[in-house]
């Protein structure tokens, strides 16, 4: 009898912690993302942003730069990078820096990727993909801006405000009309926050050990690694990969409202989202 209560408890536990995994409670006062950071030696640092954006996005690259660099211990410049369709397709990442890129990747349900090399807690580099697929028409220029802002926003270490629908003001939030394009006072507080302390070494602009060609994260589905994590509303989803050489990437991927309608619960990467 004993043992059957122990497994009952094991049993519910369990199902208490997957829960948790994978349906977290929507919004949280403290949105880092995990304890992901640059390493620096002092603040406020710089980080170089390739643009590989077409002429299109980069009004929306200048703005969200900007309202980013607003932060106290922040700072963004930003350089010219590749932008035929090839590189803004495969989007590579660059070790200390920050890639941004846009291409048509297709109608798979997403409409922003942002992905994180990690050597522990530490950021190597990022990416931030817009799919033009769905961008090129039904969407504001407030939802590009919402979006730009929220994927290179990642790429700092900062997650979500709220993942339930709700308006908090903040393109770190999942507000249905995607209609905040800017940061606000919270995303500045956290970010001071995140980097309040000081590392003995540096990842910005540093050489960090490359990633084989064929383990890269890319638009491609497949490449992401595992399911990590989903908000309960199926627009936020978290993978995770690990590589040879001891790093990992971890990818957030922004769903479209239609996509996590399909299954909320699911992984979005197998059905049909389009």
């Amino acid at each position: 009898m004993k043992t059957k209560v122990q497994l009952v408890k094991f049993t519910l536990i369990t199902f208490v912690f997957l829960s948790i995994m994978l349906f977290p409670d929507a919004s949280s006062a403290d949105h880092s993302w995990g304890n992901y950071h640059w390493a620096r030696t002092s603040n406020p640092f710089t980080l170089k942003v390739v643009d590989s954006n077409t002429s299109d996005w980069d009004d929306n690259l200048n703005a969200a730069m900007g309202d980013w660099a607003s932060s106290t211990v922040l700072n963004l410049t930003k350089e010219q990078g590749d932008d035929s369709s090839r590189t803004r397709k495969r989007c590579p990442m660059v070790s200390g820096k920050i890639r941004s890129c846009n291409a048509e990747y297709g109608f798979n349900g997403w409409l922003g990727l942002a992905s994180i090399n990690a050597s522990g807690s530490h950021i190597t580099q990022g990416t931030s993909k817009m799919n033009d697929s769905y961008f090129k028409s039904g969407y504001s220029e407030t939802n590009r801006q919402h979006v730009m802002c929220q994927e290179i926003g990642h790429d700092f270490g900062l997650g979500h405000q709220s993942e339930s629908g709700a308006d908090l003001n903040t393109c770190m939030d999942y507000d249905d009309a995607l209609g905040n394009p800017k940061p606000n006072t919270h995303d500045y507080d956290l970010l001071k926050s995140i980097y309040a302390h000081l590392d003995s070494t540096t990842t910005i602009s540093a050489s960090s050990a490359s990633i084989a060609a064929s383990e890269e994260v890319t638009d491609n589905p497949n490449s992401w690694g595992q399911l990590m994590r989903q908000s309960a509303n199926g627009r936020s989803s978290t993978y995770e990969k690990e590589h040879s050489n001891g790093s990992r990437t971890i990818t957030h991927v922004f769903w479209t409202k239609e996509a996590a309608e399909v299954c909320h619960g699911c992984d979005h990467r197998y059905h049909d989202v389009h």
